[in-house]
């Protein structure tokens, strides 16, 4: 189907209502149908290590299949039923793909962020009343498994383990020095544990049980980066088979190759691409576990392009701004298109990755709340750089202003959609955090602000909670984000507010330095005093950091500078008073929001100080 105007999307949803479209109605379902039609087509392909002729696993559709079936009756024999959860803590390889749909066939899934804190681990191991954890068994330079052990701890309803030993993924003689070397990891009292691998030979290749007899929630995804408290989304079979429509429809065929170094706990890894694979029948390939951070990827990305004869590139910004660091030192030609999401990329970024490597890019713009898809550039159609495309079919976009009235084109407001990957009012696990999200009670509330223009295509210019808000008067973070990125030597920026006394808050901004980049702060002052065109929106401060911090998927973590902002500002202003007060950390509460512990010295006054500010403080 074509996809290149709105026009094409309208036509689209005119020939066919959603609900009417002969779509499979389960995840089994869906892989079942691929599996019968192209059984000996490679679905997907791991390799541990990042080198172009090291070794790789691939699988057919029909052995993915069959893999699948028994990783879901191994599950359900142990206990999981439609509503059950098992947990994933894992890095990207074979054994994930399987645990991670088998668990979807056979109950909920829930894939977590390794890099999260063990604390923040067992919480949504409890808040999810998980049965089973799937981690790695203990391996060199890896501290998943210790974080598994300590996460456990606060989730002592979840008694079983499911250990992947990274080992038979490796050839001689590594294979033999690894098992001598491997770092112990102590076993949880009460818990018990199988080897992964070995407990899933044993089931049988089909379906021992009736699959589900239609929708449901076949996943918990959570929301949040590397601080703060995640919050779980459930997912729906629908909106997984919404996503793998998409990408069957309008972008992939069973002859192309993905290569998507993304994490498996991210929605854009698993329903953007491996729900898109499953339907299309496409191969997508996972270079070594860390995916774009693993050791030599970068490096050695582009001979992975020409070893697997990649057709379209799966990215982020920061991932773009690394390989542009890098020499195009392969043969691309197969290489179609790329598609980047997560974060809105530098103008100047996408001119250097196109001009570079001659491969076009694609903005997209998704969300864990919505199940992920909601807008792309379309492969063959206009592309306007700095957009996020145009809508989907059977996507539905409003922007809204803070009465609660449609904005007219080009008039920014928040973002509220509608997809079949919406559930209004069963957003979150956690109902409380449902009330007030949607819009009308039909759509999601993102908390992005944007702006559609006359010919439909989707501009994201911030996010509401982004506003820095001086003295009342709102300034958005992106004109001060824009002019920053403009100089050569800045690869990423990210503007928040500091606390104020008096105006509540002053923007301030970080940047992160290409490699080899070299400026000032001082000189980014002078670079916002005429690219910063509305004076109250000028930084009083910026600084420059080795690495800004991310999310996983390469969002700059904004929370983590307010943070720091707040740190310093604090610590300047006890010091100021001359009290030797100090600040010893800013946590995320869950009733105050960002608040500062204070270590109080007696006889000191503290709150005569820190009083004067909006943000709250605690005594340490």
């Amino acid at each position: 189907m074509a996809f290149d105007t709105l026009e094409d999307v309208i036509a689209i949803e005119k020939a066919s209502a959603w609900a009417d479209l002969p779509l499979p109605k389960t995840l089994w379902g869906m892989l079942s149908e691929t599996a019968q039609r192209v059984p000996n087509n490679p679905a997907f392909s791991f390799q541990l290590l990042s080198g172009p002729k090291d070794p790789a696993q691939t699988l057919s559709w029909s052995e993915l299949q069959q893999s699948v079936a028994q990783a879901a009756n191994m599950f359900r024999d142990m206990g999981v039923g439609e509503g059950d959860v098992v947990a994933m803590l894992m890095p990207n390889c074979t054994d994930t793909v399987q645990a991670l749909l088998g668990g979807m066939v056979a109950g909920i899934v829930l894939p977590i962020n390794p890099l999260l804190e063990p604390s923040q681990i067992g919480a949504l191991l409890n808040a999810s009343g998980a049965k089973i954890l799937v981690t790695l068994k203990g391996f060199p330079k890896t501290d998943v498994p210790q974080k598994a052990a300590q996460a456990l701890a606060y989730a002592p309803h979840c008694k079983t383990v499911l250990e992947v030993d990274l080992n038979r993924y490796l050839t001689f003689p590594k294979s033999v020095i690894v098992p001598l070397i491997r770092p112990k990891v102590a076993k949880v009292d009460g818990v018990t544990y199988h080897d992964f691998t070995a407990k899933m030979a044993g089931y049988p290749r089909s379906l021992s049980f009736d699959d589900s007899a239609g929708d449901r929630v076949g996943a918990y995804f959570h929301t949040g980066g590397t601080t703060g408290m995640p919050k779980m989304v459930a997912h729906r079979y629908e909106g997984m088979i919404y996503n793998g429509y998409l990408g069957d429809e309008l972008l992939f065929n069973d002859d192309d190759s993905v290569m998507c170094p993304l994490p498996l706990f991210h929605v854009f890894a698993v329903h953007v691409i491996l729900m898109s694979m499953i339907k299309s029948g496409a191969h997508v390939v996972f270079p070594t576990p860390a995916g774009y951070r693993g050791d030599g990827v970068m490096d050695n990305f582009w001979k992975l392009c020409e070893r697997w004869k990649t057709t379209f590139i799966v990215t982020v910004p920061t991932a773009i701004a690394a390989l542009m660091q890098r020499p195009v030192d392969a043969d691309i030609s197969t290489v179609k298109n790329a598609f980047s999401g997560s974060a809105p990329m530098p103008l100047e970024l996408y001119r250097r990755f196109k001009e570079t490597s001659g491969v076009d890019v694609s903005e997209g713009y998704g969300l864990t709340e919505a199940t992920c898809l909601v807008s792309c550039n379309p492969i063959t159609g206009e592309k306007k750089i700095g957009s996020v495309g145009i809508r989907f079919p059977y996507c539905d976009i409003r922007i809204v202003n803070g009465a609660g009235d449609e904005c007219a084109a080009d008039e920014v407001g928040e973002i509220c959609v509608s997809t079949p990957g919406v559930v209004p009012g069963g957003t979150y696990t956690d109902a409380s955090k449902n009330e007030g999200l949607y819009w009308k009670d039909t759509h999601l509330r993102t908390g992005d602000l944007g702006r559609v223009d006359a010919d439909g295509y989707l501009f994201i210019t911030g996010r509401a909670k982004d506003l820095i808000i001086r003295g009342g008067h709102n300034i958005d973070p992106a004109q001060i984000e824009d002019a920053l990125l403009e100089h050569p030597a800045v690869a990423f920026a990210g503007a928040i507010g500091q606390p104020d006394m008096k105006a509540g808050e002053l923007p301030c901004a970080y940047v992160e330095l290409i490699e080899g980049g070299e400026v000032t702060s001082d000189e980014l002052m002078k670079i916002c005093e005429s690219g910063v065109h509305e004076r109250a929106a000028r930084p009083k401060h910026i600084e420059v950091m080795p690495e800004l911090p991310k999310t996983a998927v390469g969002k700059i973590f904004k929370p983590d500078l307010r943070k720091m902002a707040i740190k310093r500002v604090y610590t300047q202003a006890l010091c100021d008073a001359g009290l030797l007060s100090e600040v010893v950390d800013v946590i995320d509460d869950k009733q105050r929001g960002l608040t500062a512990k204070i270590a109080v010295k007696d006889g000191e006054d503290v709150g005569a100080v820190l009083g004067q500010f909006s943000q709250p403080w605690d005594a340490a």
